[in-house]
């Protein structure tokens, strides 16, 4: 499958310090890519380079199979940053009329566009009344006029209540089945754990870890925790026979295990018959992955 983003060793230095250092990546068309990172990973410098901002200071960028910030880049890349902003005299329909002008798009396409981000009610209202949430989602429409082929996300949902945060990410997924790329900064780990296709870590300029969640819990190998309920009076018994289990105040058992064991623990649990009543698994988080690269890294 082609690349609607390709990233061959970049590498970005601002007077001599490097704040990307040989990066390489690629995002195919109807991928949901999360690129995560702490603050001063490299992200948002990445992402000028891809819009065409800044130039990189070595290796190679194709966006739509051209140069970042050619007409063919342009035409088919979107672009939403952390903080939209926008004339508060406005009102979202005339804000969206001036953007789908600018594009050479016909201004009557606003009101669809503001309904399909949830403000119809608010198309005839000025900006300036807008919640932060709102003029986030104006932001968003204002993206997706063109069709565009890459989306481009600066930590898209900041400011959305979780009503909101829902029918955005239901909203890319729906872009995403269209075959629209997405590559999505994001802070919200929850989120993007369940929203995304592909996982990106920056650490200190450098790309340290990439794949799908499955592929970076098997890389990362961390514990497994199991959580156990047993019948009344049976929890002492069952914890003597998992070593390293613990009871808690509830009466719940808690135990961890490498990933490798995971089915040898499970079998033993199991092996206590009507004693035990349930078993929760519960694998490594991003959050917990994403801490494990960035800590490595550092250290």
């Amino acid at each position: 499958m082609i690349s609607t983003l390709k990233i061959s060793s970049l590498t970005k230095r601002f007077d001599g310090v490097s704040a990307l250092t040989n990066v390489s990546l690629a995002v195919a068309p109807g991928q949901r890519v999360a690129l995560l990172g702490h603050n001063g990973a490299g992200k948002s410098t990445m992402m000028k380079i891809i819009l065409g901002l800044i130039p990189a200071s070595s290796g190679t960028v194709e966006v739509l199979g051209a140069a970042p910030g050619s007409a063919v880049a342009r035409a088919g890349v979107a672009y939403l940053p952390e903080n939209a902003a926008f004339h508060p005299a406005l009102t979202g329909e005339e804000q969206l009329r001036y953007y789908l002008r600018l594009r050479g798009e016909k201004p009557a396409q606003a009101l669809a566009l503001l309904d399909r981000v949830g403000l119809a009610h608010a198309a005839r209202r000025r900006i300036g009344t807008y919640s932060k949430g709102m003029r986030q989602r104006v932001g968003l429409a204002q993206a997706l006029i063109g069709h565009p082929k890459l989306l481009v996300l600066d930590e898209p949902t900041s400011g959305l209540d979780p009503v909101s945060r829902r029918d955005f990410y239901a909203l890319l997924d729906g872009l995403a089945a269209e075959g629209a790329a997405i590559l999505l900064s994001s802070h919200a780990l929850t989120e993007v754990e369940a929203r995304t296709d592909h996982i990106l870590i920056l650490a200190r300029g450098r790309l340290v870890a990439e794949g799908t969640l499955a592929d970076l819990r098997r890389v990362a190998s961390l514990p497994v925790a199991m959580t156990v309920t047993a019948h009344n009076g049976h929890a002492s018994a069952i914890a003597a026979g998992l070593p390293g289990a613990r009871i808690d105040a509830g009466g719940l058992l808690h135990l961890t295990c490498a990933q490798e064991d995971k089915l040898s623990t499970l079998a033993r649990i199991a092996a206590f018959g009507p004693d035990v009543v349930d078993i929760d698994v519960i694998p490594p988080s991003l959050e917990d992955i994403y801490s494990h690269f960035s800590q490595r890294e550092g250290q």
